[in-house]
């Protein structure tokens, strides 16, 4: 009764011309409820509410999504087409000037066409991102691989989700980021937590871990820095970074020997079990701390408190997937809940914290250089004429897989790749090795950047094509738990700025590609044909309709028609996505990082997220509250490595690797390893943490090492900011 009281009140002291729009915020893969207060005599968003209705967050926000509404309206905002007359100051917000669409078009179109003339149609690549909705990340991949002709297409996930879906792929022949719902997480009795800075990364999360413990279940986190939930943990892993693979197989020698296996299990639905079994041996707890940094007692603490529970659900994030093994770290940690036979029933199972708002839906359905809509791979020919049928071409006609995000750079700076389509992503910040990669932006012969705001990335663009933000435009994205949900409308589009579906689609006119696309007039349009180029992939949306997924509150993919309701949980009747309907217990050797810490580089760099930013921070850098509550990023350093060093809190001090330098202020504290510092990645231009880190890629996801490389610190003699 109080909360009916609480609300009547609220609804009392609105705006008379407010109304409330359902939607779910614009960043991390939990994608929560919330409505968005519009002024519709002024057509524009005044405020948020969180949803208590919407069954993940349940009324919970973090300051990103508090504020997410703030950058729709922002004097940042592009409000027309600009195009650089001078080449010259390229990598510079300098030298551009406004311009109508049929001039930006046009210009477009004929350097492309006499870039392709020239050089071939792959001289054209594609670089996109999966903070968009499910129809934008479908139209992209239809875009470069029909309207451009070009087999270079890669996107942003390959630095975020690609080392997870490997994994799952690999282990269940399937990549769906968790089996189960989100609903589950407070239920189970155990949760093992690896490389997830969750109360900063997924906040609204947090309530549901707490949970756990106060039901008497249990929390085992496994990260080289004591962040918030390390702290509350009931074992806390502090492994070097680098070290999960070791970390993994260690635990998993442990639950074998000590009688956890579940034999019926491990016997009827999966493979390689004894392979795995020998090699773990030698994983003991000694072992397996002289490579971690783990104390023995830590490990055999946390195999116990696992293989006893009667659920237990295995998570992970980017701590793990950011290396050059973490496909392997994603298959090590899965084959835990794959021996104990905790997965495939509710409360049990694996699941990945998603970093980008579709990183699920986003990589599902064409972005990739390798996948067609519905997961299908572009090396299979029946997948490959299954999706012409949709797309009106002809199998020959289908370009050739592309490459990877990183290698696409490295084409570039080769001159196979001259020119570049770039929407969603801002890898002048994001990717690693950042010298080389801003070389090779700068490099092209001809760049196209569509974004709403002027990023670091857009400074190298010829022409820059103004898009909108996630609430001036409807379709679906796919949240962290594979729910599919419903973005909705709030305000009409700032400015001359265009839903980026449309500006494929009106390009492609331009491109002499129209037939294609000219059938498209709206976002509902695309959703119908994406729907129907997925049917009878794994990744299956068919039968996830725009009504449906209001009236259930989402719906799970798989769905395969109007009749299936979706699919909560994942491998229910034990069956699994490979061939032979078993998952793959997979035995891993463990490999060191590819930079390893010497004389010259004696300490490990690790890099992630603070809870106040987002991804390349091109959002949330512009929104004043976030950026008062972290203005710039820092370096943090043990209180015993800064007296070596002879550094003070909030000193100033240079960060050096094999690849670059940056200068950070420091920040003192016991919440990191001795051998480690720890860098928020957020930052541009002179403060990018990604300077400094890694190209080193991972074999089959082709993920960098963000997470792991050789550094030097260096006092400067600068006084300390007032």
């Amino acid at each position: 009764m109080q909360r009916d009281k609480f609300f009547k009140e609220i609804e009392n002291l609105r705006h008379p011309n407010e109304t409330l729009v359902k939607t779910h915020c614009s960043y991390c893969g939990m994608q929560c409820g919330m409505n968005l207060r519009v002024n519709t005599k002024t057509n524009t968003i005044i405020g948020v509410e969180p949803r208590y209705d919407w069954p993940v967050n349940v009324g919970k926000m973090c300051p990103k999504g508090v504020t997410a509404y703030q950058q729709t309206n922002h004097d940042d905002r592009i409000l027309k087409p600009l195009i650089r007359d001078d080449a010259s100051l390229k990598g510079t917000k300098e030298g551009f000037r406004e311009a109508s669409w049929d001039e930006a078009y046009s210009l477009i179109a004929k350097k492309f066409a006499e870039l392709q003339s020239k050089y071939g149609k792959d001289t054209l690549s594609v670089f996109s991102g999966v903070s968009m909705t499910n129809e934008k990340c479908y139209l992209t991949g239809k875009f470069a691989r029909v309207g451009l002709q070009t087999r270079y297409i890669d996107y942003n996930g390959r630095f975020c989700m690609s080392s997870a879906a490997g994994g799952f792929l690999r282990s269940f022949g399937v990549d769906r980021g968790s089996t189960l719902p989100w609903t589950d997480l407070h239920e189970t009795d155990c949760l093992f937590i690896a490389g997830s800075n969750t109360a900063e990364c997924h906040p609204t999360s947090m309530f549901r871990i707490w949970a756990v413990q106060e039901r008497g279940g249990y929390l085992i986190v496994a990260d080289p820095r004591e962040t918030p939930i390390a702290r509350r943990a009931d074992v806390h892993l502090d492994l070097r970074p680098g070290t999960d693979l070791a970390l993994a197989n260690g635990i998993l020698n442990l639950l074998i020997q000590n009688g956890y296996a579940d034999e019926e299990f491990v016997n009827n639905h999966t493979n390689g079990f004894e392979e795995t079994k020998e090699l773990v041996k030698e994983f003991t707890p000694e072992y397996t701390s002289e490579l971690t940094g783990v104390a023995p007692e830590k490990i055999i603490r946390a195999a116990e408190i696992y293989g006893k529970a009667p659920n237990a659900i295995v998570m992970f994030a980017r701590g793990i997937e950011q290396q050059q093994k973490g496909v392997d770290n994603v298959s090590a940690y899965t084959n835990m809940a794959l021996v104990t036979g905790k997965i495939g029933r509710p409360k049990a199972g694996v699941a990945t914290f998603t970093g980008q708002g579709n990183g699920q839906g986003g990589r599902e359905h064409g972005q990739k250089s390798d996948l067609l809509p519905g997961y299908r791979k572009i090396t299979n020919p029946k997948h490959v004429e299954e999706v012409c049928k949709v797309w009106g071409i002809t199998p020959e006609e289908m370009p050739q897989p592309g490459v990877s995000a990183y290698e696409m750079f490295e084409l570039m700076e080769e001159k196979t790749i001259r020119g570049l389509y770039l929407l969603c992503s801002n890898p002048a910040v994001s990717a690693p090795n950042l010298n080389f990669v801003r070389k090779a932006l700068k490099g092209l012969d001809f760049m196209v950047c569509a974004d709403f705001y002027l990023s670091e990335s857009a400074e190298f663009a010829d022409v820059i094509l103004p898009t909108v933000t996630w609430s001036e435009d409807e379709g679906t994205v796919t949240n962290l738990e594979g729910r599919i949900i419903k973005i909705n409308k709030a305000q009409e589009p700032v400015g001359e700025s265009k839903p980026d579906w449309q500006i494929q689609a009106e390009l492609a006119e331009y491109l002499g590609r129209g037939k294609y696309f000219s059938h498209l007039k709206t976002a509902r349009d695309v959703a119908d044909e994406f729907r129907l180029a997925s049917k009878g992939g794994y990744a299956d949306y068919y039968g996830a309709t725009w009504d449906k997924i209001d009236k259930q509150d989402g719906v799970f993919w798989p769905c395969k028609d109007e009749n299936d309701p979706g699919t909560p949980h994942m491998f229910l009747d034990k069956k699994f996505y490979h061939p032979d309907g078993k998952a793959k217990i997979c035995a891993l050797p463990y490999r060191p990082p590819a930079e390893e810490p010497c004389a010259e580089y004696p300490l490990r760099l690790t890099t992630g997220r603070v809870v106040y930013h987002y991804l390349s921070g091109n959002q949330t850098r512009r929104i004043q509250f976030l950026r008062d509550m972290c203005p710039e990023p820092y370096v943090e350093v043990h209180p015993e490595t800064a007296a070596k060093y002879k550094i003070e809190h909030e000193e100033f001090v240079r960060l050096f690797t094999r690849r670059g330098e940056a200068d950070y202020k420091v920040k003192i504290t016991e919440a990191i390893r001795k051998d480690t510092v720890f860098v928020p990645y957020h930052f541009g231009h002179e403060k990018s943490i990604n300077l400094l880190t890694i190209p080193a890629l991972d074999p089959m996801s082709r993920m960098p090492e963000f997470k792991a490389c050789a550094a030097q610190i260096e006092k400067l003699e600068m006084k300390k900011v007032q």
